[in-house]
């Protein structure tokens, strides 16, 4: 069947029909397709006439239309069985369907509607009708094609945004393991005390810290350090601050100074803190701001000296297994400049223990929002009091996962204990 093609000196109308290109015309009367498309040709569209459903069924399979004008009454496949095969297709541009009939009765509108027909004409067709209804489907086929352009553009911003995601998060859980690798040692014995270490980030990477490293002849300093925020800002400053109190190169630990012999002596908790202080303020311009706990345990006589800057009150576990907080809470590192922190000593006895621990655990919320606070911890605590070291934090996390119900944590989890045995031959 010849293909008649738009006259290119007959250019559509300025402004109107811009998606409708090329209309397809079904009819098995040779002279009603002819009318139609003849009335097509004079307003510039390309036509392509089909006499029966299954030849324009064939043809839209291998040629690109705009719009089918189709009979529906026809022999062997009729229009509503075309549209219906029509829809059917795997396209990605939508195809407008003018059904023609003499059919008036609702019933059979809705039949055709149903099958995915876009709009009637009856016969015989008014030009100017036909030429309303067309530029009605090309208002409809233009806003089908921005959306789908949109939709496309989103879908490409889409796969890059995941692209993007997934490197990052394949950066991420080579931070989270850089980030564990700060903590290097999780346990050491001193022969009378042990110190072990716990560190739980909520999400790839987070904002607390814990150590230990030696701090001069016979002591062992201990801390325990939460970042605001979470994330990778707040990852960053625990990796500056996992240097600055490092137990491999004590010449840059912050807290270390040299005696007068050479040597490397623990340098007073509080000013450690006061040269963390005017590290976050001057040198580092953070916004970021931390809490910390540092104690030196003399490994001979049992004595703590701490300092304790905004970070939860250290909790003592006593032989009999029974919990008492001690602390005076004071400023947080990074917020006010001339800021003045304090030290103090506590004592441990044989068989106690001193706890440095995040508010991560205090701050967890149950089921119905309720915080575990001190007094819940308290509870967790003394309820595994008779483990040590590694089953002891996997027994208190354990419990506190029952406690908050599911979901993740929402905080990062960090712990800090000392066991205190005695003086030993060894201490020192």
């Amino acid at each position: 069947m010849p293909v008649p093609v738009r006259n290119s000196s007959e250019p559509l109308e300025e402004g109107r029909a811009t998606a409708v290109n090329r209309v397809m015309v079904v009819d098995d009367s040779a002279a009603q397709r002819k009318v139609v498309a003849m009335s097509l040709l004079r307003q510039g569209f390309e036509v392509i006439e089909a006499v029966s459903g299954d030849e324009a069924l064939d043809i839209i399979r291998r040629t690109p239309v705009d719009l089918v004008l189709s009979d529906w009454m026809m022999p062997g496949m009729d229009g509503l069985e075309l549209c219906r095969e029509v829809r059917a297709l795997t396209r990605e541009a939508y195809v407008y369907f003018i059904l023609l009939t003499s059919k008036t009765e609702k019933g059979a509108v809705a039949q055709g509607l149903d099958v995915g027909a876009d709009d009637f004409l009856t016969k015989p067709v008014n030009p100017e009708e036909l030429r309303a209804r067309i530029y009605a489907g090309d208002r409809i086929l233009q806003m089908t094609r921005e959306l789908s352009e949109k939709n496309r553009l989103i879908t490409v911003t889409l796969n890059e945004i995941s692209t993007l995601y997934d490197a990052l998060d394949r950066d991420l859980v080579e931070a989270r393991k850089m980030q564990q690798a700060l903590v290097r040692e999780r346990a050491r014995d001193f022969g009378s005390a042990e110190v072990a270490l716990m560190l739980k980030p909520s999400g790839h990477v987070g904002g607390d810290l814990v150590g230990f490293f030696p701090a001069g002849a016979g002591k062992v300093a201990v801390y325990s350090i939460d970042v605001s925020g979470h994330g990778i800002a707040s990852a960053l400053l625990t990796a500056r601050l996992a240097g600055l109190l490092s137990d491999g190169a004590p010449e840059h630990n912050i807290a270390l100074t040299r005696d007068t012999d050479g040597s490397f002596v623990a340098r007073p908790p509080q000013e450690v803190a006061t040269l963390l202080n005017l590290l976050l303020l001057d040198d580092m311009q953070s916004d970021l701001y931390l809490t910390i706990v540092l104690g030196y345990l003399d490994l001979a006589t049992g004595v703590v000296t701490m300092t304790q800057c905004g970070h939860p009150n250290p909790a003592l576990i006593g032989a009999d297994g029974r919990v008492r907080y001690q602390g005076q809470g004071g400023l947080p590192v990074g917020l006010i400049e001339e800021a003045e922190f304090t030290q103090w000593r506590l004592q441990l006895r044989p068989g106690e223990r001193l706890i440095f621990y995040s508010d991560g655990f205090t701050e967890c919320a149950g089921p119905d929002g309720a915080l575990l606070e001190e007094e819940g911890l308290v509870r967790l605590i003394e309820a595994n009091a008779e483990l040590g070291g590694n089953a002891f934090y996997e027994a208190l996390v354990w419990d506190l996962d029952s406690f908050r119900g599911s979901g993740e944590f929402a905080d990062d989890l960090s712990m800090a204990m000392i066991s205190y045995h005695g003086p030993s031959p060894e201490a020192g």
